[in-house]
């Protein structure tokens, strides 16, 4: 559990994302959050009870050429 003060948002919460980082590997593109998120870089997240969020990408817009 969370030993910060104030503590880290649960794993369940809309801002989950906010906790502090316990490990950090960009190289392999994750993170590990004090409330047992595993965080990727796409934005997605895989919750401590096996829940996946899917990544929150921008809606795309198809360029024209002029």
């Amino acid at each position: 559990m969370c030993q910060h003060q104030p503590p880290c948002p649960p794993a369940d919460a809309a801002d989950r994302d906010a906790a502090h980082l316990v490990a950090h590997h960009p190289e392999q593109g994750w993170s590990l959050l004090c409330n047992g998120v595993l965080h990727f870089e796409d934005t997605g997240d895989l919750l401590p009870d096996g829940q996946v969020i899917r990544p929150c990408r921008p809606a795309r817009r198809d360029r024209q050429a002029v």
